[in-house]
């Protein structure tokens, strides 16, 4: 069973976020450091730019809008594990408990 990582973010970083790469960037880096760590775990990596989402992701990009949450926000299997500046050690846990 595959796990989804999505990475939300816009072309413009957010103000509290000038000095972190972009999301797309992050959703890059996640993609390879991910892919070789769990190599034996399907992953489906997707990035999805909250000011012109893809189908299926327009409510979600809104609310963050609406909210101003920071970005890249990364979500797994739906759950929102990163805003801002991904701490890696969330990610894995959370991979882990749904590899198990």
């Amino acid at each position: 069973m595959s796990i989804t990582i999505n990475v939300y973010g816009a072309e413009k970083k957010c103000a509290r976020c000038v000095n972190l790469p972009s999301a797309w960037e992050t959703k890059e880096w996640l993609e390879a450091l991910l892919n070789r760590k769990y190599e034996n775990q399907p992953l489906v990596f997707d990035y999805i730019d909250i000011e012109h989402p893809k189908e299926g992701h327009e409510a979600f990009a809104r609310h963050m809008i609406a909210d101003d949450r920071m970005y890249p926000l990364v979500t797994i299997d739906g759950d929102v594990v990163a805003e801002g500046n991904p701490r890696l050690k969330d990610i894995y846990t959370k991979i882990d408990g749904l590899a198990e």
